[in-house]
């Protein structure tokens, strides 16, 4: 399989909330990134998906492989989906950096506005304190949390 059809593969699984085919897709040394977990390794970055998707299988992804090479890649997605017990909606925008090694994603860094993000995510506290860096420490501290928590249930 080449690096677009790879891509393709992964959100196409994305968008049908299928955790173990968008994780086959990765490097088992995986790097993953972003603004709300930070970064994770290997097996954290798997269980991250799998975390994701079990507590929200209505999500709605629109990408678009904007590069694609044998080394690197880069995609425009769009994820439409109610967050955390109170069903907010969040329409977020992001950007995904990928590099290749062995077939698979090795590394994928997704770039999004936390702000933004956090003002619909959150509500009135994201407003206040979503620009800060303190306050996402602070929801990466707690990511990270319910993420040890879904990984030792596995």
């Amino acid at each position: 399989m080449d690096n677009r059809e790879l891509l393709n593969t992964f959100y196409t699984a994305f968008s049908k909330t299928d955790a173990e085919k968008m994780v086959a897709c990765y490097h088992e040394d995986i790097i993953f990134q972003d603004p709300a977990f930070g970064t994770l390794h290997g097996i954290k970055a798997k269980n991250m998906w799998r975390m994701l998707l079990s507590r929200n299988s209505e999500i709605k992804i629109d990408y678009q492989i904007i590069h694609c090479d044998e080394a690197t890649g880069k995609v425009e997605w769009i994820a439409h989906y109610a967050f955390g017990p109170s069903k907010r909606p969040v329409i977020n925008k992001v950007q995904g950096k990928f590099k290749f090694k062995d077939g698979k994603i090795f590394a994928h860094k997704d770039t999004f506005d936390f702000w933004k993000w956090s003002r619909q995510a959150i509500g009135p506290i994201g407003y206040l304190l979503g620009w800060s860096s303190f306050f996402k420490k602070s929801i990466q501290k707690k990511t990270n949390k319910l993420l040890a928590s879904f990984s030792e249930k596995q």
